[in-house]
């Protein structure tokens, strides 16, 4: 009897170490188990996080690259209405100017230059008067006037000096379009803009 309970007792002592073997495994499993679990939602935070910051970035970039072409473009349009005001707003604002029509007779050195004969009321004949040399003068021909106040220099006036007084504005419009559709990416006010200028531009050079 004793024989045989030394013998199962050796037996069943292997079987007990295992059995305490393949329980701590299957803890250490649970662990593992677990821990993959708690790491898995911080992972996916980190990356929500990092995707939200990209987003940002791309939307500051987008709003910077905006504000940046439209202050470019706003500065074309601005320059080209300071180019064209100092001639438009003579034969544009004739009211309590001297008026009347000179006969170029001499064109040399970029500017042009022939009697002067008044139209206005208090205006006085003078022997020569000077008008910037431009396709919109030309010698031997007799143009109606806007005299600068102080001085003896004259811009054409009628509806062909508003226009050409205006040719800078036009230019402006055709170069602030390529910024706005291009740079804005807003390609119909890009159109528009580029119309308005090739339709400015394009009545000046066929009055003149």
């Amino acid at each position: 009897m004793s024989g045989s309970a030394v013998s199962s007792h050796r037996r069943g002592g292997p079987s007990r170490k295992h059995s305490a073997k393949g329980s701590a495994r299957g803890r250490g499993r649970g662990r593992a188990v677990g821990s993959g679990s708690a790491e898995g939602p911080a992972a996916a935070g980190g990356s929500g996080r990092g995707a939200a910051g990209g987003s940002v970035s791309v939307a500051v970039l987008r709003f910077g690259r905006f504000v940046a072409m439209g202050a470019v473009a706003v500065l074309i349009l601005v320059a080209g209405v300071w180019g064209s005001w100092g001639s438009a707003q003579h034969v544009m604002l004739t009211k309590g100017r001297e008026q009347g029509t000179v006969e170029v007779t001499r064109c040399a050195g970029g500017s042009c230059a022939g009697p002067y004969s008044p139209l206005s009321a208090g205006s006085t004949a003078r022997a020569r008067v000077v008008l910037d040399q431009s396709v919109a003068v030309r010698k031997g021909r007799t143009y109606t006037v806007v005299l600068k106040p102080g001085s003896d220099r004259a811009v054409r006036s009628g509806p062909a000096g508003v226009l050409y007084a205006w040719v800078p504005f036009g230019g402006a419009l055709l170069l602030a379009s390529v910024v706005v559709a291009g740079g804005l990416g807003r390609v119909r006010a890009g159109w528009m803009l580029a119309g308005s200028g090739v339709a400015l531009l394009t009545a000046a050079f066929l009055t003149v």
